[in-house]
């Protein structure tokens, strides 16, 4: 039977939080983060989050293509000579292609049994580590690559945030009773070493 109201499946996937990253003197890239939230049998975990580049998604929709070829992918957004990665408008022009590609891509039930798509998503492995663990080369499976990187990733952005906002105002509590210690024992200092003068001067006169 039925149930009455049944549970609907979702995936909600965000591409934010561009970033421009240094490589070396001369050479730079931005990676996005990768939310994903969802309630769907297909995943692994059900809360994830990870920084992927530009040129990874290139390498996943190639292997998704590569593996799927009656299907027709959706495109990423172009990439030009172009592009400025100082360019706010240029960066979230990309960053909208990017999340509507993996919108597209969540929505196939075939796409969403390919592994690669899910340590892609689910773990911080580049594409060389994601093709050794598909092809079982490695000593994890890929349930075991999504759980230690869940448990090595156990706060999120927002939560890694608040607890260096604390860690900051702990900081300075601790900074300012330090200051207020170091002022104390100035002053102790100087009253202890002022009438310990006095009195000798006293004793002094007093012979």
């Amino acid at each position: 039977m039925t149930p009455k109201h049944e549970k609907q499946e979702f995936v909600t996937v965000l591409v934010r939080d561009p970033r421009i990253q240094k490589e070396d003197s001369w050479h730079s890239h931005i990676d996005y983060e990768i939310f994903i939230h969802t309630n769907s049998m297909c995943f692994t975990r059900k809360t994830s989050c990870v920084r992927r580049r530009f040129r990874e998604f290139v390498w996943l929709r190639q292997r998704l293509q590569k593996n799927a070829v009656l299907l027709q992918l959706p495109e990423l957004p172009s990439k030009t000579p172009f592009f400025n990665m100082n360019n706010p408008h240029h960066v979230d022009h990309r960053r909208q292609g990017l999340q509507e590609f993996l919108e597209k891509i969540l929505q196939n039930a075939l796409l969403l049994s390919d592994s690669r798509l899910h340590l892609f998503l689910q773990t911080q492995l580049s594409p060389e580590d994601i093709e050794a663990c598909v092809s079982g080369q490695t000593k994890y499976s890929v349930a075991d690559a999504i759980h230690k990187f869940a448990s090595l990733k156990r706060r999120f952005p927002i939560e890694d945030e608040e607890r260096k906002r604390e860690k900051n105002e702990a900081d300075s509590d601790s900074e300012r009773l330090l200051s207020s210690l170091h002022s104390n024992i100035y002053i102790y200092i100087y009253i202890y070493t002022h009438t310990h003068r006095l009195h000798f001067f006293v004793d002094v006169i007093l012979r």
